[in-house]
């Protein structure tokens, strides 16, 4: 399977993506703290929270890469190996990976619990980012509403100049 269809590798890009975009929200917020309602020790916590998330990312693809060449290197060994199962054998694990059946589901358990794992921190990081962006969006509400109150108290105190030069 290549990396372009691997499960893995879509939902890894996806994590880096979205660690990227909270990176970006993060550098804006930065920028100017007081508009957005944030101090410097928060944008520091944001900061390092999203550096861990990379480095938890940068450490489950190493396993992952280190998984498959450890993977790898036994199936060379064992194709060395004059006890080597043939491929005319009927086991897809041993024909593909030179391991046992139950090897081989005990390894798609491992990656399907990996991939969950990382499912779940997608879906963490993309809760984060939704909560940035709203908090982002907050003071500008409070704006909009600010400014459309004092539109309101223009208009009466226009009113009430022309009703008192009337007078």
């Amino acid at each position: 399977m290549s990396s372009a269809q691997d499960p893995f590798y879509i939902v890894k890009e996806e994590i880096q993506e979205s660690a990227n975009e909270l990176d970006k929200t993060i550098d804006v917020a930065a920028r100017d703290t007081s508009w957005y309602g944030i101090d410097r020790v928060e944008i520091d916590k944001r900061r390092r929270w999203i550096s861990n998330a990379h480095a938890q990312v940068g450490s489950t693809k190493k396993a992952v890469v280190a998984g498959k060449e450890k993977e790898r290197s036994s199936a060379y060994s064992a194709r060395d190996n004059d006890d080597f199962i043939s491929p005319e054998s009927d086991s897809i694990g041993v024909i593909f990976w030179g391991m046992s059946d139950n090897r081989l589901d005990a390894l798609c358990r491992q990656q399907d619990e990996e991939l969950d794992e990382l499912s779940a921190n997608v879906i963490r990081i993309g809760d984060v980012g939704l909560t940035i962006h709203d908090e982002l969006l907050a003071p500008d509400k409070i704006v909009n509403e600010l400014g459309m109150e004092m539109d309101s108290t223009s208009n009466r105190l226009d009113f009430v100049q022309v009703t008192a030069i009337a007078i």
